[in-house]
């Protein structure tokens, strides 16, 4: 059948796709009837002869007519997301391009695009979805850029979040491994999310994870993908940083410098400060499956948390192999409450029993020492004989029992003699309880950390609060 212009282009106007073809120049020749009724366009004469520019439709058309040079150089394009004014509206497109040849000489560009907004604004629904992978951002990477075709963008996205969903964030690290990519993979938690979701809604929680969700990927762009594991729990698949050094200095600059975590969220009835906890580890060098690489990152999330989560841990072989969970978990509270009575039992006198807790309080709450006040208000430490620093304003910081902070500006504000004495020893956040007897209060149990904003959990302070009633009762 010999193909005539007629034939032509009863072909071509049968696509759905919009489809045109121009000159070297990157005039218009030609385009099909899906490109005229696009447009809103009676007659393609309205555009022969004529450039993007001159039609108007980007906002920023450089970045357009660079493309089409490369096109006209010998280049092809696929799937290019972009975005072009349709009748006063910015819509989003998917373009491919090729060169049109005479024989060998390049002549001009044939191409096509396909309206994809109503995908990518999925953000602005009502139910408070988004988009935050595009198919642009999924064709850097070989294993998405083989299945986008075939597979629909809605079944690769979690459908509230908008980055990759637990099946395919599985199915990229599984591709990894079996190609010998090296990579580093992290969980993360969302820090006391139920209490978020049942004090402003689930429309808040909602809202804190697009918004992590959002900054995380922003954060991790041209580096990795980000994932939704499930519930408040997210994945991060980096493919740059698999080195000690590296992995450290991404993940302090996530908690410190990044708009991901450590941040405010503001709701309707109210606003959240949002933190999480992250455990890493790397493949090759960690581990040689998922499955033992998942129990790595699951193992070093649970030790975070227990060092007062709004943290990250990486592993470390030498200091992480022979850390068992069943051990971290092996102290519910009335199990930890019922060792803290039998350490102090024994013991004859007020030091002695700190003596003898500090056997067990460490792992419990996570910390490298205890502190008290002694009869004169002066901070003690139990393993530190030599440390003596005036905290007599310590009283001025305690409207209740218990104090617990993530930072010290409320220590800096109530109590400068006590902010003065942890600043001095390098001290970032604390927990205080009184040691009380009915109602005359003999000193204080104190728990300073040097790492700031550590989040002291509430059975932290239980535990920190029954030691000091074990404590006054001999008092």
């Amino acid at each position: 059948m010999e193909m005539t212009s007629e034939l032509f282009n009863r072909i071509i106007n049968t696509s759905q796709d919009c489809v045109f073809w121009k000159d070297k120049d990157r005039r218009f020749l030609g385009v099909n009837q899906a490109f005229l009724d696009y447009y809103g366009f009676d007659s393609v004469n309205v555009l022969l002869g004529k450039t993007d520019e001159d039609m108007g439709w980007h906002s920023d058309p450089e970045p357009f007519k660079q493309d089409e040079l490369r096109v006209l150089s010998g280049e092809s394009t696929y799937k290019v997301q972009g975005k072009c004014i349709i009748r006063g509206e910015e819509r989003d497109i998917v373009a491919s391009k090729r060169p049109l040849y005479d024989g060998e000489n390049i002549v001009g560009l044939v191409g096509s695009f396909v309206d994809i907004t109503d995908v990518i604004r999925r953000k602005d629904a009502p139910d408070g979805s988004q988009v935050v992978y595009t198919l642009s951002d999924l064709r850097k990477y070989p294993f998405f850029d083989r299945l986008i075709d075939d597979v629909p963008l809605d079944e690769v996205l979690d459908p509230l979040t908008g980055i990759l969903s637990r099946a395919y964030s599985v199915k990229f690290v599984l591709h990894l491994i079996a190609e010998q990519i090296p990579f580093t993979f992290a969980i993360l938690d969302l820090d006391n999310f139920k209490v978020i979701n049942d004090s402003y809604g689930h429309s808040a929680g909602d809202k804190v994870l697009c918004t992590v969700a959002k900054e995380l990927a922003a954060y991790t762009d041209d580096m990795g993908l980000v994932g939704r594991f499930g519930g408040d729990e997210l994945l991060l698949i980096d493919l740059r940083y698999t080195s000690d050094a590296d992995k450290s200095s991404f993940y302090e600059r996530l908690y410190n410098d990044s708009q991901a975590l450590r941040i405010n969220v503001e709701f309707e009835n109210g606003s959240a400060y949002v933190t999480g906890t992250i455990g890493a580890a790397s493949f090759p060098t960690d581990a040689q499956d998922f499955n033992g690489l998942f129990a790595l990152i699951d193992k070093m999330l649970y030790l975070g948390k227990s060092r007062g989560r709004n943290c990250y841990t990486i592993y470390e072989e030498a200091l992480h192999k022979d850390i068992e969970i069943a051990k971290l978990a092996n102290y519910g509270m009335f199990t930890a409450m019922s060792i803290l009575r039998s350490f102090t039992e024994n013991a004859e006198s007020f030091t002695g029993k700190l003596d003898a807790v500090m056997g067990v309080l460490p792992n419990m709450l996570q910390i490298h020492d205890l502190y008290y006040t002694d009869d004169h208000l002066r901070l003690r430490a139990v393993t530190d004989p030599s440390l003596d620093e005036d905290v007599s304003d310590i009283a001025a910081l305690m409207n209740g029992d218990i104090f617990a902070e993530n930072t010290l500006d409320k220590v800096k504000e109530r109590s400068p003699l006590f902010y003065k004495a942890l600043k001095a020893n390098g001290f970032e956040s604390a927990m205080a309880v009184k040691i009380r007897k009915y109602d005359r209060v003999y000193g204080y149990l104190i728990c300073a950390v040097k790492r700031s904003l550590r989040i002291w959990q509430e059975n932290e302070c239980a535990l920190l609060y029954y030691l000091a009633g074990l404590l006054a009762e001999d008092l």
